[in-house]
């Protein structure tokens, strides 16, 4: 649409389901390029994902005529698929139904880039399920902690 300005950044934080499979070392970059790709097709721009063996984070500039939930639902599937597909694994590979969408401004953006650059680092002291309730608890979105990871062992 033209004269259409905008600036809207997105953090999507999703999880491997039961934790089953786990994102490997040797494989990982390649899956994280996988899914920042996926999320250029969409119209929106990626700019970093990154994550450890049992989840992944993501920031990008979301084209306002995609829904958050539309860049998520292809970058998940779709990277399930080639993942599934390239037989790194000797298992069916999912991610957890469902992630977590934050928005930043502009001022925020170089900070979390730099947050999700050192995910290795930063889960050397803190749980993905610590770091998710501490996000949920920042963004005052009300949760029911039985449920948040419903489908994971």
């Amino acid at each position: 649409m033209p004269n259409t300005y905008h600036q809207i950044y997105i953090h999507g934080v999703f999880a491997v389901k039961n934790r089953n499979a786990r994102i490997q070392p040797e494989w990982k970059p390649k899956l994280m390029a996988v899914v920042g790709n996926l999320i250029n097709e969409t119209g929106s721009t990626n700019i970093i994902v990154n994550g450890v063996e049992d989840h992944a984070h993501c920031l990008f500039g979301l084209k306002p005529s995609v829904s958050i939930s539309d860049v998520m639902k292809i970058a998940k599937s779709k990277s399930s698929k080639w993942l599934n597909e390239s037989n790194l694994l000797q298992h069916h590979y999912e991610w957890q139904s469902g992630f977590g969408a934050f928005s930043y401004s502009h001022s925020q953006i170089d900070l979390l880039y730099k947050y999700i650059l050192n995910q290795e680092r930063h889960h050397q002291h803190q749980s993905f399920r610590e770091e998710y309730i501490e996000l949920l608890t920042r963004f005052n979105i009300n949760f029911d902690e039985n449920y948040i990871f419903h489908d994971m062992i």
